[in-house]
């Protein structure tokens, strides 16, 4: 756990100090797009954070290829070549498409050739784990076509939800956590060598994440832009073709019996294995409530809009800090909670905490509807808006003045002219005129 906690402090250290120039340099390339009609942001920000990010997971591999205890994962495996394969594909795509705008089918091109050159070099799904079926044997095509579909996914998935101030670097972070304690747990607790490389990866993307959220979070000085959305995302599912296709579940033999039996009967342990996904479960349903929105206004599925899950946050009335802060919220219940099922499923304290968190995350989506107020005792500890409003006083109605209290007119003048004493010709006398 040492050499882990070093990799990742290593990551976020070169991701945030590398943050700052690159703002700079990002602002004398004019890589600053104007603001679109779906941005919530007020002022042109500065993109390219993705260079930054790219340099973290460089700065990571090469520090854990010289620690003893990872030494190991690069000389057993090739999946962290891979990685940096692919990732310095897609990175390259994304940093022209912050300065280009590159076309939509050219960056899915892209992240299909990224996810093609990671299965080239071993990164790939061999065999799934299916209840009550056992561990499934996918042949060379199968494999390369479920690799190629769950990196595209992912990337697209983490792509659609980067719309606020630190919401994807945060979501991700949190999503990637509650991976990381998994693998780790297969790798340290079930002594599997194979969980290695997806525990690595998970720690790097956490630095990654964490060193680049200070330079984001909102007001953001600078944003990770496609260089840096498509390759976290392109990582994130790198660690879960990892564990998914290359973890042989029946090294597992948590209990006795057929294959079928085992996996059966282990079902809550190999939910993260199965389901991969739920480490983005948020982003993913972002991404396919989109699809199904713009296909059925009969607009192209890349066509961007304001229809996604943070700005429906925005217009049912919360600020953008709570919008994204709710955002965190749900990634973390869904993320930990999985995990602690799996970990221990029969307790049903878990399933009644997840059960209250859950609802305590509908109460807070909808506190906006709801516009509470404290009560009067409590009006000095909590922020004004939760304060009552007291009641503006009622304008006193109009009097008209007495007759003692009118001013006297004087003689000779008429309504229109009763204003008080004026003389008529002082002017004139003073700019010399005959009276």
């Amino acid at each position: 756990m040492r050499d882990y906690l070093l990799t990742l402090c290593v990551t976020a250290a070169v991701t945030y100090l590398l943050t700052g120039p690159v703002r700079k340099f990002a602002i004398a390339t004019g890589a600053m797009p104007e603001i679109r009609a779906r941005d919530v942001h007020r002022e042109p920000t500065p993109r390219l954070g993705g260079i930054a990010m790219f340099f973290g997971l460089c700065a990571g591999l090469l520090v854990a290829d010289h620690l003893q205890n990872l030494n190991s994962v690069f000389d057993q495996s090739n999946e962290p070549r891979a990685l940096l394969s692919g990732a310095a594909l897609i990175w390259l795509i994304g940093v022209l498409d912050d300065k280009f705008e590159l076309d939509a089918l050219i960056k899915l091109g892209a992240q299909m050739i990224s996810a093609g050159v990671m299965v080239a070099q071993g990164l790939t799904i061999l065999w799934l784990p299916i209840p009550g079926v056992g561990t499934v044997a996918l042949t060379q095509g199968q494999g390369t076509l479920l690799t190629v579909a769950l990196v595209v996914l992912t990337i697209n998935a983490v792509n659609f939800v980067d719309g606020l101030d630190g919401l994807a670097a945060g979501m991700v972070c949190i999503a990637t956590g509650a991976f990381f304690l998994y693998a780790y747990r297969l790798w340290y607790g079930y002594t599997i060598e194979a969980a290695a490389p997806a525990t690595l990866f998970a720690a790097i993307l956490m630095g990654m994440c964490l060193g680049f959220l200070p330079h984001n979070m909102h007001p953001a000085r600078i944003f990770m832009g496609d260089s840096g959305s498509m390759l976290i995302g392109l990582i994130l599912a790198a660690s879960a073709i990892s564990i998914t296709g290359q973890v042989d579940p029946d090294t597992l033999k948590i209990f006795e019996g057929s294959t079928r039996q085992a996996t059966h009967a282990a079902l809550p342990v190999f939910i993260p294995l199965i389901l991969p996904l739920t480490i983005i479960a948020i982003p993913m349903t972002d991404l396919v409530l989109a699809i199904v929105r713009r296909t059925w206004k009969g607009q192209s599925p890349f066509a961007a809009d304001r229809g996604h899950l943070h700005h429906r946050l925005l217009e049912i009335g919360h600020s953008h800090s709570r919008a994204v802060l709710i955002m965190y919220f749900w990634s973390a219940l869904i993320a930990f909670g999985t995990l602690a099922y799996s970990v221990h499923s029969t307790s049903m304290w878990i399933v009644l905490a997840i059960t209250v968190l859950s609802a305590l995350g509908l109460v807070l989506l909808l506190l906006p509807r709801f516009s509470p107020r404290a009560p009067r005792w409590a009006e000095a500890v909590v922020p004004p808006r939760y304060r009552r409003r007291k009641p503006a006083p009622e304008p006193e109605p109009a009097r008209e003045a007495s007759a003692e209290e009118r001013p006297p007119v004087p003689a000779g003048l008429n309504g229109s002219t009763a204003i008080g004493h004026r003389s008529r010709f002082s002017d004139r006398r003073k700019a010399g005129t005959p009276s």
